[in-house]
């Protein structure tokens, strides 16, 4: 399985939460990961969100980013470019998404659509998730039903 991560799935392997044993399991079966380099600040404010939120303390916090950082290189890091982002303005269009996850769903596309091969979408937002599916993406989790994200 090629497999993109989004921030919500990546930040699953450092946080124990729902869905934090799918993640690994997904990236366990991958070939390969990737993810935009976008995705390195998103899972880095999102460490800090914790510690704002009292999710995490600011130790924890500080583990799980140093954990990420180290991890971080071993990932492919697709670029953001200009058809990057021409791709998801269409797209946060067409699926009324956020800017960032149109960015994501863009970048998951076009890495498909340079290998020629099918690319995993690992994402607990719902609307990427949906919008994963109809792009003609492969969704992971395969079902998000009954989660509230």
């Amino acid at each position: 399985m090629i497999l993109y991560l989004d921030s919500s799935a990546l930040v699953k392997r450092y946080v124990l939460e729902t869905g934090s044993q799918a993640v690994v399991q997904a990236m366990t079966q991958a070939t390969v990961a990737g993810a935009a380099v976008i995705t390195r600040a998103e899972v880095a404010a999102a460490f800090a969100k914790a510690v704002r939120m009292a999710a995490l303390t600011r130790d924890e916090a500080q583990t799980c980013l140093e954990q990420f950082r180290r991890d971080w290189p071993h990932l492919v890091r697709t670029r953001v470019t200009e058809t990057t982002v021409a791709r998801a303005d269409q797209l946060a269009w067409q699926y009324q998404l956020r800017g960032y996850d149109a960015v994501h769903l863009a970048a998951a596309l076009l890495w498909q659509e340079t290998l020629g091969e099918m690319v995993t979408l690992a994402t607990f937002d719902q609307k990427l998730w949906q919008a994963a599916t109809q792009a003609g993406l492969l969704p992971y989790p395969l079902d998000l039903s009954g989660r509230i994200v």
